[in-house]
C-alpha cells in the first residue's frame, strides 16, 4: 500500500505488561485510535512497534507503518511507530507474535509515497 506518511494518535488501553482476561500479557503497548472505526465496530486497534520504546505509555503518536490483516477476523490491527523509526516486518512479526500466533494473520507494510496527489 502506498500512501502519504500517516500520523496518529493512540490511547495506549492495555500498556507493556498488561495482562487479559485470557492470560495473556502484553509486551508492547496496544491501544485505540479515538473516533475512527474499524472492521469490528469499534475503534482502531493499534499496536505500537518500537526498537527503543519498551516502557508503559498512556497515550502514543507516531506514523502508520503497517496493517496486520487477519484471514480469520473481521478487523484488521494496525502498527503505529515513532516518526523517526525505520520499521520493518520482521520487527513486527516478532514484536506482535504472542497475540498474533492465535490467527491467520500477514502483514502489509505502508510505504511513503513521494506523488504529491492526495
Amino acid at each position: 500500500m502506498k500512501c502519504k506518511e500517516k500520523i496518529f494518535s493512540a490511547v495506549i488501553d492495555r500498556p507493556v505488561g498488561f495482562k487479559d482476561s485470557f492470560g495473556n500479557v502484553y509486551l508492547i503497548n496496544y491501544g485505540y485510535i479515538p473516533e475512527l472505526m474499524g472492521g469490528d465496530g469499534e475503534e482502531q486497534d493499534v499496536y505500537i512497534i518500537s526498537r527503543d520504546q519498551q516502557q508503559p505509555l498512556e497515550n502514543f503518536t507516531g506514523k502508520l507503518v503497517a496493517i496486520i490483516h487477519r484471514r480469520d477476523d473481521i478487523e484488521d490491527k494496525w502498527v503505529l511507530a515513532p516518526a523517526n523509526e525505520e520499521i520493518d516486518k520482521i520487527l513486527i512479526a516478532e514484536q506482535t507474535q504472542f497475540m498474533e500466533q492465535y490467527f491467520d494473520s500477514w502483514i502489509e507494510m505502508v510505504e511513503e509515497s513521494n506523488d504529491s496527489r492526495p
